[in-house]
């Protein structure tokens, strides 16, 4: 699988800690290995995302910076920022393709992200041009890229885990009754 590092910019720790612990989740729900945040440090925001990465199993990583250009500048692989203002995202995908090796720094913002990271970026990619959430832009290019095997993934060290045999059964029931 390839390396996956997410990258949230300036989280606010009243604010945003639900808006953060999601993304930091529907990225390791997706096959993201490290999640790193910047702004205001969070330890209840950290211990919730490892709790959920010790029960459900995996090894996602939870790092907090203070150097949003050293984390930018200093990876070893593709930074691509998640940005309204950027090409479309299946053009980034496309390009993305030719690189199957390649590491990826997957950046979403926070309240305002710093002009100089646009400039960091080897990728400013939209999905579409519209107002929406860094979840919402964070699972559709995760998924878009790595299509959806990471959805259905239980780790073999998970406490818990789901299995979805037998659904097909029970909802054959349920719609013959109706």
């Amino acid at each position: 699988m390839r390396s996956l590092t997410l990258f949230r910019l300036d989280h606010r720790t009243v604010r945003d800690q639900r808006i953060t612990s999601h993304v930091a989740l529907t990225a390791r729900a997706l096959g993201c290995q490290h999640f790193i945040y910047s702004g205001e440090r969070d330890p209840n925001m950290e211990q919730s995302i490892r709790d959920v990465v010790s029960r459900w199993g995996g090894s996602m990583e939870v790092e907090h910076t203070t150097s949003i250009r050293g984390i930018i500048s200093g990876f070893d692989g593709i930074v691509v920022h998640l940005t309204m203002y950027g090409e479309d995202h299946r053009n980034t995908i496309a390009t993305l393709e030719e690189y199957p090796d390649e590491p990826i720094l997957l950046v979403v913002g926070g309240p305002k992200v710093p002009r100089y990271v646009y400039s960091l970026a080897d990728l400013n990619t939209a999905i579409g041009w519209q107002p929406h959430s860094e979840v919402a832009a964070t699972g559709i290019f995760m998924r878009e890229l790595l299509g959806t095997d990471p959805l259905y993934h239980n780790y073999p060290d998970a406490k818990i885990s789901i299995n979805g045999t037998g659904s097909k059964a029970q909802r054959s029931e349920r719609f013959k009754s109706n």
